[in-house]
């Protein structure tokens, strides 16, 4: 994790971002919305633009500011993402509409537990990148793991939980058990034999999961 001043520092030399995309990012601090920190999004971005994906997975849409970022920054790309919420999915939908993006972000509304069937038939993708519930990342990276294509790439945000994976003395015990939860996550990530994982102390902490298996 990188300190606080090192993070400002970076954070002002973040690109700037156009109008409307610093409007999302006002409201989701404004309404207390979890979107990817800044210089965690930003290093997402310089890597998938070293990779040039075509079709990325997300899962966890909240109100669309990394599916809006990811497509700005690949012109060429196709993004499905998946939103539980429906305040949240209603805000994406309307975000994406006014930024001219709905005819390369697909969101589909629904808990991401229950709608892995509808990729069955679908072409793999590049990318997968899960940002949604922390406690349920492995269920996420199992069940949509198989719909990403031999040497893509599973990105998997706020692995690091402020710093609290490396804390063994939590006193708030729901912080605690999450912290326990992740942490047991990126056990698994580490030692997974069908992908070579790292993680990169950016942002809250950003597992990178290169695929050595078959798709589906």
């Amino acid at each position: 994790m990188i300190n606080e001043h090192v993070e400002t520092y970076l954070k002002s030399l973040a690109p700037v971002r156009c109008e409307q995309v610093e409007m999302i990012e006002a409201y989701a601090k404004e309404h207390q919305v979890p979107i990817m920190d800044l210089v965690g999004m930003e290093s997402l971005l310089q890597l998938l633009k070293l990779h040039q994906p075509k079709r990325i997975l997300e899962i966890g849409t909240a109100i669309g500011y990394s599916a809006i970022r990811m497509a700005q920054a690949l012109p060429d790309v196709e993004i499905l993402t998946i939103e539980r919420d429906r305040a949240r999915y209603e805000e994406a939908i309307k975000n994406i509409k006014a930024l001219n993006l709905m005819d390369r972000i697909e969101v589909k509304y629904g808990d991401a537990l229950d709608l892995a069937q509808i990729l069955e038939s679908a072409p793999l993708f590049d990318v997968l990148f899960i940002d949604a519930a922390k406690g349920q990342y492995q269920r996420f990276f199992d069940l949509y793991g198989r719909f990403v294509k031999t040497g893509g790439v599973i990105y998997s945000d706020n692995v690091l939980f402020r710093g609290l994976v490396a804390d063994e003395n939590i006193d708030n015990k729901r912080l605690r058990k999450i912290a326990e939860k992740i942490n047991g996550y990126n056990q698994w990530l580490i030692n997974h034999e069908g992908y070579d994982t790292r993680i990169l102390p950016v942002g809250d902490g950003l597992a990178v999961s290169i695929k050595h298996l078959e798709g589906r």
